[in-house]
């Protein structure tokens, strides 16, 4: 029996489960070792060079996958280039009641309101400290816990407490599940957070030998004003690069009949071409050095394309894996190195932002 089989099988079986058993489910299966590694050849032409960090390949397991660290080095033998945990706060919370994901299959949707469930800062130290390997491009996402009184300082902690193990930081201010989290979007809250973080980084750079790159990871509902702002005082303050973008709270045009009234952030297939707007308009704003990576409804190779070409330099996923299964991983990989050969172009760095103006000026509906 062939991989591509056993995957349908395996993907059958995890449907009949509810979402969130299904995600338990995967992560045990990775913790086992029973997923097999990837099977396609490296692509040099794919490499990314980013900060002081090298990525085999654009394509990273998003943040809210691995919240607690369990598996980064299993995502990697996957073929990811790089993968994301968290987001971790400093206390262990558990996150919104169950049920509190839910499938949309005929939107190869997600909606989610986990809420930043997450066993804390220590649980995630051990588990990093305990890796076996200790190789490969490890970003760690940090929030704030929802019943925090001073959420600067929540972020401040998630700097010091992995500044030595970090391959690099998110800055998770856009999950619509943590009430008034997304206001730190907001500029003059944006600044203040911004600045306490670039200074934990920058105090910790001496003592751990390395100056850890910052990216922030916004929204998709943002207005092209409140964008605008987001990016100057990204650039201000020197923040390293851009994740663009979270869930998204608009639930126009879905087909599916159960769940998609449900609260929580949608993502998926219907966030694709919000995302990449944003994503195009803040490359324009931003300029052509700020390092950008793209999520929000990556589901092939083609879809991936198009994010490099409105501007990304890195991508993610998450959802797609949800109705494809983990052989996603490596149809995407190969699928870019025979768009290289179809565009005649040598490298991704030569294809990121070609189309920027066709999405900046796209309609979002």
């Amino acid at each position: 029996m062939t991989f591509l089989s056993l995957e349908k099988i395996a993907l059958a079986g995890l449907q009949q489960l509810d979402a969130e058993t299904a995600h338990g489910v995967t992560i045990k299966a990775l913790k086992s070792g029973l997923l097999p590694p990837a099977r396609f050849e490296r692509d040099p032409r794919l490499n990314v060079k980013l900060w002081d960090l090298e990525f085999t390949n654009p394509l990273g397991m998003a943040a809210g996958f691995d919240k607690n660290g369990e598996v980064p080095d299993a995502l990697l033998k996957l073929g990811f280039g790089f993968t994301e945990v968290g987001s971790v706060t400093p206390r262990a919370q558990p996150g919104n009641p169950r049920p509190r994901v839910f499938r949309l299959p005929a939107d190869q949707a997600v909606i989610n309101r986990y809420g930043f469930n997450n066993e804390g800062h220590a649980a995630l130290r051990d588990r990093l400290e305990a890796r076996v390997t200790q190789t490969g491009i490890v970003g760690i996402n940090v929030g704030a816990n929802k019943d925090a009184t001073d959420r600067v300082a929540d972020y401040v902690d998630g700097i010091e407490a992995f500044a030595d193990m970090a391959s690099y930081f998110t800055i998770n201010v856009s999950s619509p599940n943590t009430p008034g989290l997304r206001n730190l979007q907001a500029r003059d809250a944006l600044s203040e957070l911004l600045t306490g973080v670039i200074s934990a980084r920058d105090a910790r750079t001496e003592v751990v030998g390395r100056k850890v790159p910052v990216l922030l990871k916004i929204a998709p509902d943002v207005g092209d004003d409140e964008l605008a702002e987001i990016i100057e005082e990204v650039l201000a303050k020197g923040v390293d690069g851009l994740i663009i973008s979270n869930t998204t709270i608009e639930r126009a045009g879905l087909r599916s009949a159960t769940h998609r009234d449900e609260t929580g952030g949608l993502s998926g297939k219907p966030l694709f071409r919000r995302s990449t707007i944003v994503l195009a308009k803040a490359r324009k704003l931003a300029g052509p050095d700020l390092p950008i990576i793209g999520v929000g409804g990556i589901d092939s190779a083609q879809a991936a394309w198009t994010k490099i070409t409105a501007g990304a330099n890195l991508l993610q996923l998450y959802s797609a894996l949800v109705f494809q299964g983990v052989g996603l991983v490596g149809r995407i990989v190969e699928g870019l190195s025979r768009e290289l050969d179809k565009h005649g172009v040598s490298n991704l760095d030569e294809a990121c932002g070609v189309n920027v103006d066709t999405w900046a000026e796209a309609d979002p509906d």
